[in-house]
């Protein structure tokens, strides 16, 4: 799940919130999915999201990360707990010279009942390859999907591109109907593939699916799901604990040791915390500023005050979710020496932004700012709603900015994220960094086909990057998914953050 992945702050009261959770979930959990064609009973699930739509679901951007958590959309191919690439609703592939690759389709249908076929996954690709914004799994790629057969899809790239097939298992790669595509909007609601149909949508206030009885897999195991989105972190939790549901999306560390262990769940992720600096504009284009500011955080100050020892310090881009990193690390080189505190304290207001959807990053942002004032900064906060930051997140308007990203969401390999988000065209490049040094590396990882060559030249952007100090890694996150081990089985654990609810979610 990326950065932008939000939600809103909520201006209830912690026991009001959770009444307004609770009766919704109370009152939809005894329904049954009327239309559902493919047999057998069981209870409806009940899962509480912290991140609102806000695409109106759009595969195009972070809501496709949603649908795929809740197994409503799926791509060519998936990707295992190692990250590689493995068949969806393509059943095998080949490479053809070095920009084309074939697909072999699966005999599957669409939820609305028409069928897969090549000239729908090329839609589909087509669509997407032409989306507005692009969707940041192709900001260092073009893609052209073109029919070879009924059940074969030909895929070429711009430049050789080793890890397409990881790629087409992204989210936002999702392949829909061709009724999802109507007046230049796209609907997944009813034309996606996977277990569970989204069959009505409220806003960014709930969600209802429906059993796909249909699937070309194995069914699902729950007759339907009922969707809460709530941006409060306490108020997922106290759900939770008061069985209003029965899976909780990312409960905040703060509420973990309450719950109990049979209700915490907590493992490594490829998540990095980060505080972005403007190297554009404003106090931190100075190098020596930027310096300054790098010096002054506190790794392990922030994981113990704010995570309960439930993070791991800061050790560059990629943490030990990537298990890989450490091995391969190298130091960066060529870094501006820090200015003096009496000329950081001469400096102008800096504005530090983060959001509220993850429940520390605001606890996060007051240590990061009691660290950079003691260094002489003067410090102002901003604090909303991802959805209300974004725009302004990604044009420059902030100084600096506090993220959570997982570097390994968009192809399971960091490639893709050192590349939108540090890259001179980056399409998620909050730190506005243009660099030719980071460029040169990137694009040489992204051309490299053997995996540990590709690891070397992203480590060594990762240096590049830090050298830089466009982006000051805070710590590495450990997930925490709230369920009742002892009735609910089948909750996803994934570090890569895709999967949450599965065909085989169901409470015993």
């Amino acid at each position: 799940m990326s950065p932008s992945r939000a939600r809103r702050r909520t201006t209830l009261p912690s026991a009001l919130a959770v009444a307004a959770l609770v009766v919704p979930l109370a009152t939809a959990c005894s329904g049954t999915d009327s239309s559902d064609t493919s047999g057998g009973g069981g209870q409806r699930l009940r899962v509480v999201m912290a991140f609102p739509p806000a695409q109106a679901m759009s595969p195009y951007g972070d809501d496709a990360v949603t649908l795929s958590r809740l197994a409503v959309i799926e791509g060519l191919t998936t990707l295992d707990k190692n990250g590689e690439a493995k068949p969806a609703l393509a059943t095998s592939w080949a490479r053809e010279g070095d920009k084309a690759w074939t697909f072999a389709l699966r005999d599957a249908e669409f939820q609305d009942g028409t069928k897969v076929d090549a000239p729908a996954v090329v839609r589909a690709l087509s669509a997407a390859a032409k989306a507005s914004p692009k969707p940041r799994v192709l900001s260092d790629t073009r893609i052209t999907a073109t029919v070879k057969d009924a059940r074969t899809v030909r895929v070429t790239t711009a430049e050789p591109d080793p890890l397409l097939p990881q790629r087409l298992a992204n989210p936002s790669l999702t392949i829909l109907s061709a009724g999802a595509y109507r007046d230049g909007k796209v609907d997944p609601a009813g034309h996606a593939t996977g277990p569970y149909t989204l069959t009505e949508l409220n806003g960014a206030v709930s969600a209802t699916l429906q059993r796909n009885g249909t699937y070309w897999g194995a069914k699902a195991k729950s007759p339907g799901v009922d969707v809460k989105f709530a941006a409060d972190g306490t108020a997922r939790a106290n759900a939770l604990r008061t069985k209003a549901v029965d899976v909780a999306e990312y409960v905040p560390i703060s509420q973990a040791s309450l719950l109990g262990e049979h209700f915490v769940h907590e493992f490594p992720s490829a998540r990095t915390n980060g505080l972005s600096l403007n190297t554009r504009r404003g106090v931190f284009a100075d190098p020596a500023m930027r310096a300054a500011a790098r010096e002054a955080i506190d790794s392990k100050a922030i994981v113990k005050a704010v995570y309960e020892g439930r993070a791991d310090t800061a050790q560059g881009l990629l943490g030990p979710g990537v298990p890989w990193a450490a091995a391969e690390r190298v130091a960066p080189a060529g870094r501006t020496k820090a200015a003096a505190p009496t000329a950081v304290a001469k400096t102008e207001q800096i504005v530090l932004a983060t959001y509220t959807n993850r429940p520390e990053l605001p606890e996060v942002a007051t240590v990061v700012q009691q660290q950079l004032e003691k260094r002489g900064f003067t410090v102002k906060q901003v604090v909303r709603d991802y959805a209300q930051l974004e725009a302004d997140a990604l044009g420059g308007k902030y100084d600096a900015f506090i993220q959570a990203r997982n570097t390994l969401l968009d192809t399971a390999d960091p490639v893709s994220y050192l590349e939108s988000d540090f890259t001179c065209d980056g399409s998620f490049n909050i730190s506005q960094l243009c660099d030719k040094r980071v460029d040169a590396d990137v694009d040489k990882a992204a051309a490299t086909v053997d995996t540990d060559a590709r690891h070397k030249a992203e480590m060594t952007a990762e240096a590049d990057v830090l050298g830089a100090d466009a982006l000051v890694p805070l710590v590495h996150e450990r997930f925490v998914q709230g369920y009742d081990d002892s009735r609910v089985e089948g909750v996803s654990l994934d570090p890569m953050e895709r999967t949450l609810i599965t065909a085989d979610t169901h409470v015993g």
